[in-house]
């Protein structure tokens, strides 16, 4: 029993390294463990999505679900003008992704531009949440957006550039959110 001077250090009680191994055991039992064909699987499927298999076991840990969709806002499509083209990189990584694509945009750009300068490379595009839009502004704007592909928002990666894309992955729930600078390196 601890008194007065006790500081919680390591018990000098027998049996203690015991209780430690049996701990550890209980733990690791814990643990999930994976079948082989399970983890090829699932190898398989970030690389179609066009991620590495460690952020996508991120993803599917944290939500519970596969990757069925990505939302990209202009500023990680590199679209920030109607003048701009797709950059090279953005339109190889958008080729090779087999799931799910679709655009925030804000103006200048409109969802009709955006699909313009990316032909064939995004399945939808809408509006964004307005500059300075409050939080139910902006989760309105991003499960509207997705709602006319019918994605669950919990299964939709958000791929933008700022810390208010950040904050409009958070407002949706959206499974995950990645920086367009480690989405497009990969």
């Amino acid at each position: 029993m601890a008194g007065i001077g006790h500081n919680n250090g390591p018990t000098m009680e027998a049996g203690e390294s015991w209780r430690r191994h049996a701990w550890g055991k209980a733990r690791a039992r814990l643990m999930p463990v994976l079948p082989i064909e399970v983890v090829r699987m699932r190898v398989k499927r970030a690389a179609e999505i066009g991620l590495d298999y460690r952020t996508y076991a991120s993803i599917r840990a944290s939500s519970g679900h596969d990757v069925i969709a990505f939302l990209y806002s202009t500023n990680a499509l590199r679209l920030l003008s109607a003048q701009q083209a797709l950059p090279q990189d953005r339109a190889a990584q958008l080729a090779v992704t087999e799931a799910g694509r679709a655009a925030l945009t804000r103006a200048p750009l409109t969802p009709e531009q955006v699909l313009a300068m990316a032909p064939d490379l995004l399945d939808h595009a809408a509006p964004g949440p307005k500059v300075f839009a409050s939080w139910s502004e902006s989760r309105k704007a991003l499960l509207g957006a997705i709602a006319s592909q019918k994605w669950p928002a919990d299964r939709v990666v958000m791929v933008g550039d700022t810390a208010e894309e950040r904050g409009w992955a958070q407002a949706a729930r959206l499974a995950w959110y990645l920086s367009a600078e480690r989405y497009f390196a990969a």
